[in-house]
């Protein structure tokens, strides 16, 4: 399973487009109790209209190191602070 959190941009074909946090959070919940392999999670960061559901990118990244579940991750985010926050999160737990 390939994940894609983005409220604007099509997912990559293959991907599983959500549009909240929750609803990756959702995904990739669904996609342990199937057994299926989650080869990268693709994040934004500013998740606009969604916001209110889960919060920006960089929080589904924080329920992951909660969970200690290190999936690949991939940032396609345009704002450069949030890509920094979300890398500094990566690097200090994904290794």
């Amino acid at each position: 399973m390939k994940i894609w959190l983005d409220d604007l941009r099509k997912a990559p074909q293959g991907f599983v487009y959500c549009y909240s946090v929750n609803q990756a959070k959702q995904a990739i919940l669904a996609g342990e109790s199937q057994n299926e392999t989650i080869e990268i999670i693709d994040c934004d960061h500013d998740l606009g209209d969604y916001y209110p559901d889960g919060g920006d990118g960089i929080k589904l990244l924080d329920w992951l190191a909660e969970r200690e579940t290190y999936y690949p991750v991939a940032l396609h985010t345009q704002n450069p602070v949030g890509r920094d926050n979300m890398l500094r999160l990566v690097n200090a737990y994904w290794k």
